[in-house]
């Protein structure tokens, strides 16, 4: 009976450290502070967003209603490869953390776009609370550079 367990074990471990081994991130968020995925047919509004090497977006405070549902697009007029992530602080802060000692991470979440230089992508949000929600570039050294930026997102 052990070694067959030990048959089941061993193939799960490999699946385990292939994917950490690939680099590959992909949700397990919580954006239920920050709002949710929202729908193309249900977007109110377009909101322009220009991502550049002096390490800013251009719009970096933005007003939004608590209800709305909102598509970002995300321009990226630099040289290097930039993100827009929308979090919490303590959320980018963290996520951060693990982008600089793994920057060649991929990403597949829907509260962000990561653009290549001269490219252009989208995020469509729908905002559920009012409050803040932050955005930032996570790429090693662009956040600590102050890539960051805050959707102020207003009340009904």
């Amino acid at each position: 009976m052990k070694s067959r367990k030990l048959l089941i074990a061993i193939p799960a471990i490999f699946l385990v450290t292939s994917a950490m081994a690939a680099g590959n991130h992909a949700g397990g968020h919580d954006n239920q502070a920050i709002g949710k995925p929202g729908m193309a047919a249900k977007v109110t509004r377009t909101v322009s967003i220009d991502m550049k090497d002096d390490m800013r977006f251009h719009a970096s405070d933005i007003t939004a209603k608590q209800g709305e549902t909102i598509r970002f697009l995300v321009k990226n007029s630099g040289q290097l490869k930039h993100e827009m992530v929308l979090g919490t602080a303590k959320e980018l802060k963290d996520h951060y953390e693990v982008m600089k000692k793994h920057p060649e991470m991929e990403h597949a979440d829907a509260n962000m776009a990561t653009v290549a230089p001269g490219k252009t992508g989208e995020i469509i949000w729908h905002f559920t609370r009012a409050g803040k929600v932050d955005f930032a570039c996570l790429q090693p050294g662009h956040y600590d550079a102050g890539m960051k930026g805050l959707v102020n997102v207003a009340k009904k």
